[in-house]
This record gives C-alpha cells, structure tokens and sequence, in this order.
C-alpha cells in the first residue's frame, strides 16, 4: 500500500452537487443541499453535524444506496450507478446472525465473491485476527460483548478488502471505555497502514471522537443539510496526546455547532468555508426538546454564574452534542439564553425564569413563545380568528408538509403543542386533533354505547 502522502492527491470517491428531496404528495423536501465533496486515498475522513444535517443520508448516498435526486456521485471518474462495489459499511447496530459464529459471520462478506471455502476461510481468519479477535473465532454471538460483537462487524467489512470503509456511529453503542479502547485500536491500524483499506468515512455526533481519529473534519449545517466547515485535522501526535492543541479544536468545533449562525472564519480561521443556506422557512424549526430538560440545564447554568462553557456543560451534564444542541437552540429561540464564544450565556429573562417559581415560570414561557415562536402564535392566531374558537390540526399539518418531510412536520407540531400546553396558550384534544382555548373545550362526541341506547 502508498505511503499516506503519496495518496493524498488521488480521489477516490466524490459527490459531485448533490441534491437530496423527500418527495411526498404534491412537495418535494430539500434533505441535502448542493453537496461537493472528495474523499481522497490515505483519508480518514469525519463528518459532523447536528440531527437533521443529513449525515448518515450523504453516507448513503455515497455508498450508492440512496440515489441523489439531483448532482452525481463519481467513483474512479465515472459516475456511479447502483451499490458502490469498493465500499463497506460499519454500522452502529452489530447485525450479526445469532447461529452462526464468528468465522462464519465475518464470511459472509466474501460470498459475493470468487473464493472457494479455503481461501473463504482463510481470509476470515486473517481479518479476525487483524482486528483482535483470535481465540474466538468458533464463538457465537451471544457469547460476545457489545465490543467484540463491533470487532466482528469490523473484521466483516475488512474482509473484502474494500477501498474504501464507512463508519456510521460505529461506536455509540457501546460503553465509554470499549467505544475509548476499541477507537484506539483502529487509530492504531489506520496510522500503521495495517488495515486493508485506502481511506476511511466516519459519520459521528462525537466531536471528541472526531478530533481524536480524523485526518479531516467536514462540518455540516442542518435543514437542509450543506457543509459548512471542511478543515484539517490535527496531526497524528497531538490526536494521541490530547493536550492543549487538542482541546482547543474541539472546543473551536463546539462553538461552531452550538452557534448555527456565527461565521466560520471566526471561530475556525483554518476552515475552507462551505456554503450558505438556500432559504428560508416561514417557520422556525423548533428542536425537539422537553421542558423538564430545558428548565434543567437553565437551572444548571444559572448555579454557574449564568455562563459556562459549553463543553464544560456536556461534560458535567454527561449529553453528548446531539442532545446539547437541541437545547442550546431552544434557549436561543425563546430569548432565554444563547451560545456566545464557545460559552451558553442566560439572558436577563433566562435568568429570571431559573429563579422563578412554577407559576411564575409558566408566566414567563407563555410570554417568550408567543413572542418568539412563529408557529405557536400561528395557532393562537387561528383560535381566535375561529368563530367556535377551535379547529382540526390538518389544515395547519398540510400547510407545515410543504416545508417539512410527512414525519418532520408531525414532530414540528407536537413540539408547539408541548411547549403551548405547558404555557397554558392553547388545549388539544390527542383523539380528536382539535386545538381550542382551555376554558372553551368543544363539545365531544357521546360514546357509541350511549348514542345507540339512545
């Protein structure tokens, strides 16, 4: 195999102005946003971004299993047609057949392929010792760890020897130190050139995890997914010794996912920056968060101060930036807080509401939604323009389908009917899908039994 440096001017694979939609009735929801991006031989490649930024649907696309609606993927510059023949997937889920053992398992990789059973068995045994599983090989599942069932998943992908290796959350299913050790051992082989494979796509939630493994990072933004930020990583040394150089990046890249709008020259001049979005919603899109966490982590900032780190934050709040994030943005739509250098900073209202009472903070929400949240007024707006002063969800549903995918506007609106009921703005009816005004409930249909006695 080429030296690293020797590698790295190829390209290997690239998406070329990639469009994604999720096409329903009569709409088309854009998913990914006129994506460009190379993956070169001697790469390993981590992709970041945000629920909803359409990582793991790029990932696909890539591999050839989701086809791009619009632009091309081009794989040795042809454009590529159908499942990607030099790639192989490692997902979070382990997928190994319970009756079948180890060796058995990682042999199912090479079925597809011209080998008689030695040469079948053979290679399997190489690609489980390889990855540290020898002594195991006449093992079955389920007298595997979460980790060694992963080591089985790698071993399978490897197997064939695929050009190039995709890696979707491979490690957030298991435990902190076997997702630690098992990262570790892959560095390990990657650095070495021991893997048989020329370059590596890693899609993760897992900053830290990021900073520590990639040769590069691509940053991408959410709905619709684009790229915001692609940027070097750091050299092999600092990734291992994860000393100042390296926490300096990932509190750089905290930043930048916590601050949707901030530029990234800003905060990372040695990004290439990526493009900006294509347009705008007449709705917010409302992170989909409890109140009960929201009211938590207000509490937990106001305790400090009223500023912390935000890394500090995850850190002391055990969340990863999947789950911090939502609540960073919703701080910031309701006028409660907002990201600010790297720091989550409570407004003068935030604060009030962290030291208020239930009553009064209820009081406080009910006035920050209606002010801020363009789809809760929208609804109290219907109300009392109604002359029963109610109405069916399905008109304003329809409506939030030509801006959201089906299952994405469903989520929008039980997320303002969460944070509107919890504001006492507006009451709905789960059965019926009726908003109304709570002291105006509408009259309800009698049970079945009833109206046949009668």
């Amino acid at each position: 195999m080429q030296p690293a440096a020797a590698q790295a001017q190829e390209t290997i694979l690239a998406a070329r102005n990639v469009k994604k939609f999720y096409t329903g009735k009569d709409q088309r929801i854009l998913v990914l946003d006129d994506i460009t991006l190379e993956l070169h031989a001697g790469e390993l490649v981590a992709l970041l971004g945000p629920s909803g930024s359409g990582k793991s649907t790029l990932l696909r696309i890539l591999a050839g299993l989701v086809s791009p609606s619009e632009g091309q993927v081009i794989l040795h510059n042809e454009r590529l047609v159908g499942a990607n023949p030099n790639v192989s997937i490692v997902f979070q889920s382990f997928a190994l057949y319970p009756w079948l053992t180890v060796v058995e398992n990682v042999e199912l990789g090479l079925l597809a392929k011209d080998f008689d059973r030695t040469e079948r068995r053979r290679r399997a045994l190489a690609a489980i010792d390889l990855i540290g599983l020898d002594g195991f090989e006449d093992a079955y599942p389920k007298e595997l760890s979460g980790g060694m069932k992963q080591r089985v998943g790698f071993a399978r992908a490897l197997v064939v020897e695929p050009e190039a290796l995709f890696m979707d959350e491979p490690f957030s299913a298991l435990d902190v130190l076997t997702a630690q050790n098992l990262r570790e051992q892959l560095l390990d082989l990657w650095s070495e050139r021991s893997m048989p494979t020329r370059a590596i796509l890693m899609v993760t939630h897992n900053i830290d995890e990021a900073v520590s493994m990639a040769d590069r990072l691509v940053v991408l933004a959410a709905d619709p997914g684009r790229i915001r930020a692609d940027l070097p990583g750091l050299p092999l040394a600092a990734r291992r010794e994860r000393g100042p150089e390296h926490t300096a990046l990932v509190d750089a890249l905290f930043r930048l996912m916590t601050s949707p709008h901030a530029a990234v020259e800003d905060i990372l001049p040695s990004a290439r920056p990526g493009q900006a979005p294509a347009h705008e919603r007449p709705y917010q899109v409302l992170p989909h968060v409890a109140i009960g966490d929201l009211s938590g982590l207000l509490s937990h900032i106001a305790r400090q101060g009223g500023r912390e780190d935000l890394y500090q934050v995850a850190r002391e709040l055990q969340l990863e930036v999947d789950d911090l994030l939502p609540l960073v943005e919703a701080l910031d739509i309701l006028g409660l807080g907002e990201a600010q250098e790297g720091d989550a900073l409570l407004t003068d209202i935030g604060r009030m509401f962290a030291d208020a009472d239930v009553l009064e903070e209820k009081e406080i929400f009910q006035r920050q939604a209606l002010e801020n949240v363009a789809l809760i007024r929208r609804i109290v707006h219907d109300l009392e323009a109604s002359p029963d002063r109610s109405f069916h969800e399905d008109a304003l549903l329809e409506q939030l389908e030509q801006h959201f995918s089906p299952p994405e506007a469903r989520r929008q609106l039980d997320t303002a009917i969460d944070w509107g009921r919890y504001a006492e703005l507006f009451a709905y009816d789960d059965d019926s899908g009726e908003f109304y005004f709570e002291d105006e409930e509408p009259a309800r249909e009698p049970p079945e039994e009833v109206r046949t006695r009668e």
